[in-house]
């Protein structure tokens, strides 16, 4: 009130509107209710008795009423000013570091006067059960538990909501408060460390999983002592799950803005989603999902044939693709279209050519707008289409004469279709992707070629 005030950084009225009645409780318990229980805690062998005090002032605990249900506008009070203010946000920072705070945030302290009339309830109950049957004190605590649980029912649908908030503040923290997720509407499910599957080669990455009642929070670890401990590496607004057919263990999330696979470290799928049985590995789209969620992951190790042209894979002129439509594993011929897909923000995406035709409407047509630029082969793609239809082809060392190099070996080609030039391809030993390419237009004596034959 002081900072709002003098320095005029936000409205006195914010102030009010964050801590509501929190005066006039304070005030009653330490003018009222506190005196006059240290009071009787002095003549307690003269007098040993509660039930009378709590008889008397218990009516007065009906204010924590009023303050519980402006908690949800206190909350949203507290987050919107530390992001318009930087006076408000750095004062509330400074609180937070003092040592009566405990290291917990403003919103921590903010829930225990809503959770206070429970445990008045709570220690109540347990006082009565401890007391003996012959107790002159027994008559008045009974009256003060009905006069307190009246109180409680003013605000115990609220308390189950600050449980949820309490658990939603916890995760807050972990992420460093970069989430916007301290809200009312809210609700934690479950949260834990899990295992997510390559989609490539199916190795295991560590995880970690905050599942709400609208969305799936995707996070990977940070090695950090304090502060944020977790940082969001996928958003996924609404949850589909699905069993897998490799093993008990693991499960799909499927959706909108990406699909994963993960894996328990137990047999324990069914705590995080119930894997319902699924009759293909590969997913099955329809017209009115294509392009609007992401597609369930197929492990790129598991498909050994281009899945639209049946054509075998290898690591050099037949690469794996994903289509980023459908998620089947193609090659580059059958997925050099693009599209504008709608879970990922209408941009670009490496489309196979039905799903191109599904989404367009119509196939693409030669040099049309969705097809992506024609693509230069490769050296080794050149070289294989070349010692297809060849003369002669085999391994030969070779030599350059005059630069000091020896005996090199290289694959050499002679095509049909051009006898009178030799194609030598050789690679470093750096890489085999790197490789080298030149042309020797020959003679039939050979008397013009630079190169040493052996």
């Amino acid at each position: 009130m002081e900072e709002a005030r003098t320095r005029n950084s936000f409205p006195a009225d914010v102030v009010m509107g964050i801590f509501s009645n929190i005066c006039s409780i304070y005030c009653f318990h330490q003018q009222f209710l506190l005196p006059e229980l240290e009071k009787r805690m002095q003549d307690w062998e003269s007098n040993p008795r509660i039930g009378d005090i709590l008889q008397k002032l218990a009516p007065f605990l009906k204010m924590y009423g009023e303050y519980v249900k402006n908690f949800d506008r206190a909350m949203e009070l507290v987050n919107s000013w530390i992001e318009r203010s930087s006076q408000f946000k750095a004062i509330i920072h400074n609180i937070q570091r003092e040592a009566v705070c405990g290291n917990l945030t403003l919103q921590h302290h903010m829930l225990e006067p809503v959770q206070r009339i429970p445990r008045y309830e709570m220690l109540l109950k347990d006082y009565l059960n401890k007391l003996p049957s012959d107790s002159p004190d027994v008559k008045d605590a009974e009256k003060s538990l009905e006069l307190i649980a009246t109180a409680a029912e003013h605000s115990n649908a609220a308390i189950h909501k600050m449980e949820r908030m309490h658990k939603l503040l916890k995760v807050y923290e972990l992420l460093g408060g970069e989430e916007d997720i301290v809200n009312p509407t809210n609700e934690l499910i479950k949260e834990g460390h899990i295992l997510k599957l390559s989609a490539k080669n199916g190795t295991t990455q560590d995880r970690y999983l905050i599942l709400f009642n609208d969305r799936l929070l995707y996070c990977v670890p940070k090695l950090r002592l304090i502060g944020q401990k977790f940082g969001v590496r996928a958003r996924i607004d609404v949850v589909k799950e699905t069993g897998s057919a490799n093993s008990s263990k693991t499960f799909i999330v499927s959706g909108k803005q990406r699909s994963l696979e993960l894996q328990t470290g137990h047999q324990a799928a069914h705590e995080w989603l119930k894997p319902q049985e699924t009759a293909n590995w590969w997913p099955q789209h329809t017209n009115t999902d294509l392009g609007k969620r992401a597609p369930t992951p197929i492990r790129e190790k598991e498909v050994t044939l281009c899945m639209k042209c049946q054509e075998s894979f290898n690591s050099i002129t037949k690469r794996r693709h994903h289509c980023k439509a459908c998620g089947y594993v193609v090659c580059g011929k059958c997925s050099e279209f693009r599209a504008r897909l709608l879970y990922d923000n209408n941009r670009p995406n490496r489309v196979c050519i039905d799903c191109y035709t599904m989404l367009h409407g119509a196939p693409p047509s030669p040099g049309c707008p969705g097809q992506a630029p024609q693509r230069r082969k490769s050296i080794l793609e050149q070289a294989s289409v070349v010692a297809e239809n060849s003369v002669l082809c085999s391994y030969m060392h070779y030599m350059e004469k005059g630069s000091g190099k020896g005996w090199q070996k290289a694959w050499f080609v002679i095509p049909e279709n051009e006898p009178l030039v030799l194609y030598v391809y050789g690679a470093p030993q750096v890489s085999t992707r790197a490789l080298l390419f030149r042309q020797v237009e020959l003679r039939a004596t050979f008397r013009t070629s630079t190169l040493a034959i052996s």
